[in-house]
C-alpha cells in the first residue's frame, strides 16, 4: 500500500495492479531500494480515511533506547572533533527519536490514515507519503527536491536547501555558510552537465513552524545524464556533508544506528516527469511506539544546546500531525 500527493496538490494517488515501476524508496546509503509496482491511480480523501493501517512490531530486537540531550551532545562533540582532524566544514549529524503512544494518549490508538490527511494539511506545499510493505510502515514529508526532470524539453531542476531557524530568529553566519556550502556543491556537478545553468538568488523558505535558506537550479541536461546527475547529487552535503564518501563514514561511527529511509530518496514518475524527492521530516511506525528521524548539520560553530532544540523542532512535524482515536 503506497498513497501519496506530489507539492502543491490536492489529488492523491495510490497503485493499482500492473508492471510499471512508478515509486521507488532509496535507502540513504543507497543500499536498500523499495520498489512500488502498478500504475498511478487517484484516490479520495474518503477511501483514504477508510483505510485500515495497523502498526506491528517488527519480529527482530529493536533497539529502542531513548536518546538524551546529554548523549546527542556527547555526539555533537564526536562530530566536532571528527571535522577538526578531517579539515572539514560541516557533518550532518541524526536523530531517531523515540516516541511512546502511550505518552501521548493512553486511552486512544492512533489513527495513521488521519494522521497522514491531517499531516497534508499542515504542509500543503510538501510532498507527503505513507505505505506499509514488508511489513513496515513509514509517513514523512518535505520540500526538498533533489531533482526534477520534465520528459518533454530535458529541463531539470533541483535546490540546495539547509539552514534551519525557528520563524523568528535571524540568520547567522552558521547558517548561510552550511547552505552556501549545498550550493557550490550542486552548482559543481551541474556545470559539468549542461551549458545552460540558472542559479536563483537565496531566500527564505517557510516549512511549517521553521525556515530554511534556499537556492533554485534549473538546466538543460541529455536524459542519458539523469542517473548520473541524481547519483552525484545524493547524498548532498545537506543530509551528509562534504566529501560525502569520508561524511558517510563519521555518520556512521559516531550516530550508531540505520537510517534507513531518512535522508535517501523517492523517485516517482509520471507521464511528463521524473521527481526525485529527499526523504526528510519522516517516521517509521510500530505497534506501541514509532521512530521520528530527524537531524542537522554540525558545524564548529554548533552548539549542543540550540541543535538539541532544533531536532525537537524539526520533530514536531510529524508528531504534532498525530491523531488518536
Amino acid at each position: 500500500m503506497l498513497i501519496f500527493r506530489l507539492p502543491d496538490s490536492d489529488i492523491f494517488y495510490t497503485l493499482e495492479p500492473s508492471q510499471d515501476k512508478p515509486v521507488s524508496f532509496v535507502s540513504f546509503d543507497s543500499r536498500t531500494i523499495l520498489d512500488f509496482t502498478g500504475s498511478l491511480k487517484e484516490i479520495s480523501r474518503a477511501a483514504i480515511t477508510d483505510l485500515k493501517i495497523s502498526p506491528k512490531s517488527k519480529s527482530q530486537q529493536i533497539e529502542t533506547a531513548k536518546e538524551t540531550q546529554e548523549s546527542y551532545a556527547a555526539k555533537i562533540t564526536q562530530a566536532q572533533d571528527f571535522i577538526v582532524k578531517n579539515d572539514l566544514k560541516k557533518l550532518v549529524l541524526s536523530r531517531r527519536k523515540l516516541l511512546m503512544y502511550l505518552d501521548i494518549d493512553a486511552e486512544k490508538k492512533l489513527s495513521l490514515a488521519k494522521s497522514f490527511l491531517k499531516f497534508c494539511d499542515s504542509y500543503p506545499s510538501a510532498f507527503c507519503y505513507i505505505f506499509e510493505k514488508n511489513g513496515e510502515i513509514w509517513m514523512g514529508g518535505f520540500s526538498e527536491v533533489l531533482g526534477k526532470f520534465n520528459k518533454k524539453n530535458n529541463a531539470f531542476e533541483t535546490m540546495s536547501l539547509a539552514g534551519t531557524l525557528p520563524l523568528d530568529e535571524d540568520w547567522s553566519d552558521k547558517e548561510i555558510e552550511e547552505q552556501k556550502a549545498v550550493t557550490d556543491y550542486i552548482h559543481s556537478i551541474l556545470k559539468r552537465f549542461s551549458s545552460h545553468l540558472n542559479i536563483s538568488s537565496t531566500k527564505d523558505m517557510i516549512s511549517g513552524n521553521i525556515k530554511h535558506l534556499k537556492t533554485d537550479f534549473s538546466a538543460e541536461i541529455s536524459p542519458e545524464s539523469l542517473d548520473k546527475i541524481i547519483a552525484e547529487l545524493h547524498p548532498t552535503p545537506a543530509v551528509c556533508g562534504f566529501p560525502k564518501e569520508l561524511c558517510m563514514q563519521g555518520i556512521r561511527g559516531i550516530e550508531h544506528f540505520n537510517r534507513e529511509f531518512y535522508a535517501g530518496y523517492i523517485k516517482v514518475e509520471t507521464q511528463d516527469f521524473i521527481y526525485y524527492f529527499v526523504n526528510l521530516r519522516c517516521a517509521s511506525f510500530f505497534k506501541n511506539y514509532a521512530f521520528l528521524f530527524v537531524g542537522g548539520g554540525i558545524t564548529l560553530k554548533s552548539y549542543a544546546d540550540k541543535e538539541w532544540q532544533e531536532t525537537e523542532l524539526k520533530s514536531k512535524a510529524v508528531q504534532n500531525n498525530l491523531v488518536f482515536e
